[in-house]
C-alpha cells in the first residue's frame, strides 16, 4: 500500500508517498478549538477555578504580582493570544494598575529574547501597558532554601515578595514527565546550579545512561519532577493557568486555578487528547515535528525524536523531518560531540551537567538504538558523530520511504503526539 502525506518542514510544506506493507498513522484526536478564547478564559480563571477561588478574589488592585510566561521556543502554545486577556483582565477586573504587572520569561538558561521577540510572544500591545522581563539566570537570585534531594533553590527576585501566577503549555516531557505548571520555576527562573543539580536526576544512579524512573508521562517516582515539586511550593505561585493546544497549536481547554492541582488537571488533558495507544511498536517510523517552530533547532526537535522513538522497535528504521535553521539550538548544543567522540560523554555530563548537554545525550541514545535517519539543515558531519544519517535531499527522502513487507507509523506532527506501546 502507498499514502502521500504533508509534512511540516520549518515554514513549508513537503509532500512525500510513504510504501509499506501496512502503515498506520498516528495523530492525536483532539476536540474543537474553543471557539470564543476571551469567554473560555474568564470562565476557566473564574467560576470553573480548580481548586482556588477565582483569580479576582486571591488578588487585590495594591498587589504585586509577577506573571512567568514561556519564551520563543514555546511560542506553539500561542500565549500571545491568552497574555491580552489576562492583562485586561487584572487592570479591568481586579483594578490593578499597569505598574504593578510585570511579566517575566520564564527562560531557564535559554538565550534573552529580543524586543520583536517579546512582543511576539506576549501579543497585543501587553509590553505597551505592562514591563515584560527576560529572566537571567546570571545575575544576582534570591535563594529559597535547599529540597530534600539537596537542591539549592536560587530564585528570580522578581518572584520573591510578589504574588506570581503561572502560565504555560502543558506538553509530555523528557525529564519531568509533563511540561508546564511547576517547571516555569525551575527551571523557568532559577539560576544555573539550580538547574544543573535538578536535571541531574535525569541520570541513572550506577550506569552510564538516562535514569529509569524519568520519562514522558511520569511523574510518580520522578525525582526530577518532585525536585521541582519542592522548589516550587517554596514560592507558592498563588494560581495557574495551563494551555492545552492541538497539533496545530489552537487552545482546546484552559485548565486554570491552584497552580498544582489545576496543572495536573491540564497532565490529564494531554494525556487524553495527546496519547495515542498503540498495539505493537513498528518496524518503521516516519515523524516531523510539524514545522516551525517545533523544528527551529534540534534542541527543539528532540521533542519528537522521544515521542516517536515509542513507535518504533530496537534497531527498526526512523526517518525524521526537522529544518533545524537555527542549527542545535544552545550554542554549547554541539560542543557535546567532542566527549562523545571521546568515548567520556556520560562522564563529562555528570561532572557538568546542562539541560542542553542532556538533550543531546538523549538524541545520541534514540539515534544510537534505531536506524536513524534525518532531514534537515544540519550538516552531515554534525550528525554523524551522534549516529545520524544526514538525508541530503527530498530525492533522498523519497527513496528511503519505500519499506517493502514492513510496518510502518506515521507521525506528522510530532512534537503532539505521544504513542504509548502495551507496558
Amino acid at each position: 500500500m502507498e499514502q502521500t502525506f504533508q509534512f511540516g518542514y520549518g515554514e513549508k510544506q513537503i509532500t512525500a508517498t510513504v510504501r509499506a506493507k501496512h502503515i498506520e498513522v498516528l495523530q492525536a484526536v483532539t476536540p474543537p478549538p474553543l471557539q470564543n478564547l476571551p469567554e473560555a478564559f474568564r470562565l476557566a480563571v473564574e467560576q470553573n477555578a480548580i481548586g482556588s477561588p477565582a483569580l479576582r478574589d486571591v488578588l487585590t488592585p495594591a498587589d504585586q504580582v509577577t506573571v512567568i510566561i514561556s519564551d520563543l521556543t514555546r511560542a506553539w502554545m500561542h500565549q500571545d493570544r491568552i497574555c491580552p486577556l489576562l492583562v485586561d483582565y487584572l487592570h479591568d477586573v481586579v483594578g490593578m494598575p499597569y505598574a504593578n504587572i510585570v511579566f517575566l520569561v520564564a527562560l531557564g538558561t535559554h538565550r534573552p529574547q529580543s524586543e520583536a521577540e517579546l512582543r511576539r510572544i506576549t501579543g497585543g500591545d501587553v509590553m505597551d501597558r505592562v514591563r515584560v522581563l527576560n529572566h537571567e539566570a546570571d545575575q544576582p537570585l534570591v535563594s529559597m532554601g535547599t529540597t530534600s534531594r539537596g537542591t539549592q533553590v536560587q530564585i528570580s527576585p522578581w518572584v520573591v515578595g510578589r504574588k506570581v501566577i503561572l502560565m504555560g503549555g502543558t506538553v509530555h516531557h523528557l525529564l519531568a514527565g509533563y511540561g508546564g505548571g511547576r517547571k516555569s520555576i525551575v527551571p523557568g527562573v532559577a539560576g544555573e546550579l539550580t538547574i544543573r543539580q535538578n536535571h541531574r536526576h535525569a541520570l541513572h544512579p550506577s550506569e552510564p545512561r538516562s535514569s529509569d524512573a524519568v520519562g514522558c508521562g511520569r511523574l510518580e517516582g520522578n525525582p526530577v519532577h518532585e525536585d521541582m515539586m519542592e522548589a516550587a511550593e517554596m514560592v507558592t505561585p498563588v494560581f495557574g493557568i495551563n494551555l492545552v493546544v492541538d497539533g496545530r497549536g489552537d487552545h482546546i481547554a484552559l485548565p486554570s486555578g491552584h497552580y498544582a492541582l489545576a496543572w495536573e488537571e491540564s497532565c490529564r488533558l494531554v494525556d487524553r487528547y495527546n496519547g495515542v495507544p498503540i498495539a505493537q511498536r513498528f518496524d518503521a517510523v516516519v515523524a516531523s515535528c510539524g514545522g516551525f517552530p517545533k523544528d527551529m533547532n534540534l534542541y527543539q526537535g528532540s521533542k519528537t525524536m522521544i515521542n516517536a522513538r515509542e513507535a518504533v522497535k530496537p534497531g527498526g528504521r526512523f526517518i525524521f523531518l526537522a529544518e533545524c535553521p537555527e542549527g542545535g539550538g544552545p550554542d554549547e548544543f554541539f560542543g557535546w560531540s567532542k566527549p562523545l567522540l571521546e568515548g567520556r560523554l556520560d562522564a563529562a555530563l555528570r561532572a557538568g551537567f546542562t539541560i542542553a548537554g542532556y538533550v543531546f545525550y538523549a538524541c545520541c541514545e534514540i539515534a544510537r538504538g534505531t536506524d536513524f535517519h534525518m532531514l534537515s539543515r544540519l550538516p552531515a558531519e554534525v550528525l554523524a558523530p551522534m549516529g545520524i544519517q544526514a538525508i541530503a535531499d527530498e530525492a533522498e527522502l523519497a527513496a528511503l520511504l519505500d519499506f517493502g513487507e514492513q510496518s510502518v507509523a506515521v507521525m506528522p506532527h510530532g512534537g503532539s503526539t505521544v504513542p504509548i506501546p502495551p507496558r
